[in-house]
């Protein structure tokens, strides 16, 4: 049976060729434990199974829970299958995965890619990988890339691809029509991989700072990016940082590479 519940903003995956694709995105092996975020009919999940070690599900909505229980009653008797029935916005990692790598694949409604993809990389415990379908336009976004197709971001970071490129290194797999979801969204989607997630990056300085330092940088989209940083941090100061780092005087954030960003919050994480 079909469920269509728009007030959760799903979009059920339909095509088995595109949830074979998904989990191939994410290179697993026998090795491997998956965390699938929203497995609604359990299209992708079926093909997670084939693939990987394990599978822990989180489903919020109540009324998929049985259908998917009485689908996979095998792989959850041989406990190959963990479905659980919780929000993956509040949903604790560290109950289920402690210090354990793990990959998470997820096709989830577009209004909480954000907020997902923000959990996830700022968890304490947090994923290897990620592979997740989303929206066509916040995977440009994400990516930035200056080479067609991917042009409509025409090259620009924003803060959105840079607190990723933080993490990890984003790929844009594939995009993926709206046809392959019932009911259809209203615009196309991608496959978006995220690799080699660690925080390397915040040794010299926290997590906290460094969106601080974005924020600040993004404060005023048609500023200069030091005219924006010299609001918080001081104009004499935001100079010198810019000069060490080889920022010019007048560029805007959008066109400041991620290695520069971190050269910035390196630089004003120290005493001025």
């Amino acid at each position: 049976m079909a469920f269509k519940k728009k007030s959760l903003g799903q979009h059920f995956l339909t095509s088995p060729a595109i949830a074979g694709k998904i989990a191939d995105a994410a290179e697993l092996t026998k090795k491997d434990t998956v965390l699938e975020v929203g497995p609604g009919e359990g299209i992708l999940t079926r093909e997670l199974l084939k693939r990987a070690g394990k599978v822990i599900a989180i489903e919020k909505d109540d009324r998929l829970i049985e259908p998917l229980q009485k689908q996979f009653a095998k792989e959850i008797a041989s406990k190959k299958l963990l479905l659980l029935h919780a929000d993956a916005l509040r949903f604790d990692i560290s109950n289920y995965f402690g210090n354990k790598n793990f990959i998470v694949v997820a096709n989830i409604p577009f209004y909480i890619t954000g907020a997902l993809m923000r959990k996830l990389l700022e968890s304490k415990n947090y994923p290897k990988q990620m592979v997740l379908l989303v929206q066509k336009e916040v995977a440009e976004r994400i990516v930035a890339k200056k080479e067609k197709p991917l042009d409509s971001a025409r090259g620009k970071e924003s803060l959105l691809s840079l607190s990723i490129k933080a993490y990890g290194t984003p790929q844009y797999v594939a995009t993926v029509k709206r046809g392959s979801f019932s009911p259809a969204p209203a615009v196309d989607s991608a496959i978006l991989r995220i690799s080699d997630i660690s925080k390397k990056n915040f040794t010299q300085f926290s997590e906290k700072h460094f969106f601080e330092v974005l924020r600040a940088g993004f404060a005023h989209k048609r500023k200069l990016l030091m005219n924006n940083l010299s609001a918080t941090y001081g104009k004499e100061r935001v100079q010198k940082v810019c000069e060490t780092c080889n920022i010019p005087e007048k560029v805007r954030s959008e066109d400041v590479s991620p290695e520069r960003w971190l050269c910035l919050a390196t630089k004003l994480n120290l005493p001025s």
